[in-house]
């Protein structure tokens, strides 16, 4: 993982050995997020910024036919001084300790990225919320299990890919959400033999680990109806962009009502 992202690292470092760069992104938040650094990256060196195109559409990369994706090549335009201003100080709200700052900017919009608002509104729900102290991500992952859905596999598309209308978390990241709620202090869900959730190491317990089945504790079920508070009861430690939530007081959390964040 480390080499990949050098090897990321250096293309981005050493834009002028190409005459065009196309930033080509899916529209959900892992992808607008990685847009926003790239975008700040080459926007700012003197030249650079002439060289860039940009091409966002709500397709899948991954399955893209190849005389489609040279159809798509031809809708490509260059990234304009609006283009690159917003997403900078996106970049630099999403950077900062401090999240209203993001908040501020996606209430306000980004009439230059089409899907920026979107995926940016989707990172705020990824703070815990005024309800329970769970993640949406979190909370999503619990209820289909607490409703049936409890092998992991099943769990995984049930509570992410039906759900969200832009994909954006990987299977790795998912399975951590769900070990950080199972060996928690109170622990939100075991697997059914009573054992905590834990990824597995190398090899081939990895793929056995989506064969399992979890379940909902007691405190898991009250979580879920917001009778208790993940955060004060077992904590939280997590880092949001710039944003660094630890501890059982208070916390910059997302209320879902007034769709807005609060620090308590």
């Amino acid at each position: 993982m480390l080499k990949q992202f050098k090897e990321r690292d250096d293309v981005i470092s050493s834009p002028r050995r190409y005459q065009e760069i196309l930033l080509w992104f899916e529209p959900d938040l892992y992808d607008q997020l990685q847009l926003l650094q790239v975008v700040d990256r080459l926007g700012g060196p003197a030249g650079v910024r002439d060289s860039l195109s940009l091409l966002c559409q709500h397709e899948s990369l991954a399955t893209l036919p190849a005389e489609r994706a040279r159809a798509m090549m031809e809708g490509r335009e260059r990234v304009t001084d609006g283009q690159y201003e917003s997403a900078a100080a996106a970049w630099g709200a999403f950077r900062s300790a401090d999240p209203s700052l993001l908040e501020i900017l996606v209430k306000a919009g980004f009439p230059d990225h089409s899907y920026l608002g979107a995926a940016l509104f989707r990172l705020l729900q990824q703070f815990p919320s005024t309800h329970n102290g769970l993640s949406l991500s979190e909370h999503n992952a619990l209820e289909v299990i607490a409703s049936g859905r409890a092998r992991l596999n099943e769990a995984f598309v049930a509570s992410h890919h039906e759900r969200e209308q832009a994909v954006f978390l990987g299977d790795r990241v998912f399975a951590s959400y769900l070990e950080g709620m199972s060996v928690a202090e109170r622990p939100l869900l075991l697997f059914d033999d009573g054992t905590p959730v834990r990824f597995p190491g190398e090899g081939d317990e990895r793929s056995l680990f989506w064969d399992r089945n979890a379940i909902v504790t007691k405190t898991g079920e009250d979580v879920l109806k917001g009778k208790q508070d993940n955060v004060r009861i077992n904590g939280v430690h997590r880092w949001i962009g710039g944003v660094y939530l630890t501890g059982n007081g208070a916390v910059w959390r997302w209320d879902a009502e007034s769709q807005s964040l609060h620090y308590r």
